[in-house]
């Protein structure tokens, strides 16, 4: 079948956004990528879609889409990589370009191999057999979690005594949630460090910082901080909750956890989500678990390492 592939453009937004919700109907059943998601990617600063993104086309259909990420400027490269059921050899293409550019990448960062990671659903559009058949193999699985929400169920807990959140409305408080996300995900897998601009640039447009939470305990200062996001449409999402390492096991994170469902309940949400490693050596999968989440989908990290 024949294609042609060209790099992405900013005025692409709409038709990527409308193959990323073809996959996500074949994958998950329902659409989930939202325009904003879209355009942040392809107007970020750190983009380069000149170099790093890519479109196929059959007959003017929208077939295929990638677009790689050079966060760690060293040997570690991301990519994502779409496509649509019919049209592998689209994929495969794409597939091609992709890991030689991020071969590429990794040597200019003075490096002397890629180490390239894809996220993909444990039930992709994109045959398998085109990532193994190139050594690719997975290292990692994440859940996406779902809860149910409404105000009587779910109402805004008191605080524990000593603890006080406050939002993020203040450019002060929004460095400050930078600095507590990077110092309690930092042994996280898959963390890359970002500077504070790199974090904000990562966010878009579309964060309420009135909805991103620093949590206070007397005589300890900041401990913990809640990142989540109304702009999605099927449900509000827990992007970032973090403890810092010895107040874990305290409570902190479950009143955090709390309070969300209830701001989200009373906003009229009627389902929350977040994503979670399962391999996370903090307990966070059960502790979302013991909140009455439940998986939604799953998410597997696929790894391969390139060599000139």
């Amino acid at each position: 079948m024949s294609f042609t592939v060209r790099p992405a453009t900013s005025e692409d937004a709409p038709a990527v956004c409308a193959l990323l919700n073809a996959v996500d109907v074949l994958e998950i059943g329902r659409a989930e990528t939202d325009l904003g998601s879209v355009e942040t990617d392809l107007n970020h600063p750190d983009a380069d879609l000149a170099q790093n993104s890519w479109l196929a086309f059959h007959d003017e259909e929208l077939v295929a889409y990638g677009l790689l990420w050079d966060d760690s400027g060293a040997e570690r490269i991301d990519i994502d990589h779409y496509v649509l059921p019919g049209h592998q050899d689209a994929g495969e293409r794409l597939l091609e370009l992709m890991q030689t550019r991020a071969l590429r990448r990794a040597e200019g960062n003075g490096a002397d191999r890629a180490v390239v990671h894809l996220h993909l659903n444990i039930r992709p559009t994109l045959d398998t057999a085109l990532l193994t058949g190139r050594g690719w193999g997975t290292v990692r699985r994440y859940n996406v979690l779902t809860r149910p929400l409404s105000p009587p169920a779910d109402p805004v807990p008191a605080p524990p005594p000593g603890l006080t959140l406050r939002d993020c409305s203040d450019e002060a408080d929004r460095r400050r949630a930078h600095e507590l996300i990077e110092e309690t995900f930092a042994e996280h897998y898959d963390h890359q460090p970002r500077t504070y601009q790199q974090w904000l640039d990562d966010r878009g447009k579309g964060v309420d910082w009135s909805l991103v939470w620093i949590a206070s305990l007397a005589g300890s200062g900041d401990v913990a901080v809640v990142l989540t996001r109304d702009d999605r449409e099927p449900h509000g999402w827990i992007q970032y909750l973090g403890v810092r390492k010895q107040h874990r096991g305290s409570g902190i994170a479950s009143h955090l956890l709390r309070h969300a469902f209830g701001v989200y309940a009373d906003r009229g949400r009627d389902t929350i989500a977040l994503g979670v490693d399962t391999g996370n050596a903090t307990g966070a999968l059960r502790l979302y678990e013991a909140h009455g989440m439940s998986l939604y989908f799953a998410v597997d990290t696929w790894e391969v390492t390139l060599r000139p």
